[in-house]
């Protein structure tokens, strides 16, 4: 393993990845040319969320060839948020991507929730129902349906006036990131839906980007359309509890987001 530089990178990339070893490779490779060849340093994080494949090896195989690649590994299968989190509290940079292993978004993507932290956004999420949004190939009708359905809850439950909370595509500052993520709980899908709702309580600017985006087939997490409906059903039931664990939280001041608590590295 690397000796991590004293330098602190412009942008750290957190993938989580489970049972992923078939397309995690092409992934990485994707990413690390398109930032090898514009201005500014970087890390990529790989979590291996306990996967049961060799995406760990995969893993380890790749960034040993890499400057700035750890890859960050736990035994037991914890959900996505907690693999999430455990990347992004870790992370040095400032600014910290987080996307899916399965490069749904094209890593070119970044450009535009650069953009949008550029012009004063603390948060810049990839959303795919805004107009100008490119969906390259759709989901299982089943799956549209179930996402419009839950995302109209969650706007009336928890982020109104987003339009995209799951999208695996989002860009932070190093402070809000840290802010968020040493406060979220959730191990599930649901966590960016909490990572969003504490981006508005605690006063972060959450901007809603249009992108590219293309279904991609063979989801680890999600075997069959059982598993998926399940899935949502427990997200539905999450959303509750998002704010009852939040409830007391407050706007930070404005200089100073992040700077009132240390991460948690969980």
């Amino acid at each position: 393993m690397e000796t991590l530089s004293a330098e602190t990178p412009s942008l750290s990339v957190v993938v989580p990845a489970y049972n992923e070893a078939l397309r995690l490779e092409k992934t990485l490779g994707a990413t690390a040319r398109y930032l090898d060849a514009r201005p500014g340093t970087y890390e990529i994080l790989i979590v291996d969320d306990g996967s049961s494949d060799a995406t760990a090896e995969v893993a380890r195989a790749w960034a040993a060839e890499r400057h700035g690649a750890r890859v960050l590994r736990y035994e037991r299968n914890r959900g996505k948020g907690h693999a999430v989190r455990y990347g992004v509290l870790r992370a040095r940079g400032e600014r910290v991507l987080f996307m899916d292993a399965d490069l749904a978004t094209p890593i070119e993507e970044i450009e535009k929730l650069e953009s949008a932290l550029d012009g004063g956004a603390d948060v810049a999420i990839g959303s795919r129902p805004l107009r100008e949004s490119r969906l390259l190939v759709r989901q299982p009708w089943y799956r549209e349906l179930a996402g419009r359905t839950f995302n109209t809850v969650v706007q009336v439950v928890a982020t109104p006036g987003i339009h995209d909370t799951q999208c695996g595509f989002k860009l932070l500052t190093g402070e809000a990131a840290r802010a968020i993520f040493s406060r979220c709980v959730l191990d599930g899908f649901s966590f960016d839906v909490e990572a969003l709702f504490l981006a508005r309580r605690l006063g972060c600017r959450v901007a809603e980007v249009p992108v590219r985006w293309a279904h991609q087939e063979g989801s680890a997490a999600f075997a069959s359309r059982a598993a998926f409906l399940k899935s949502g059903l427990r997200m539905l039931r999450d959303l509750a509890a998002i704010r009852w664990a939040h409830r007391a939280v407050r706007p930070l001041p404005a200089t100073q987001t992040g700077t009132h608590a240390a991460p948690r590295q969980a």
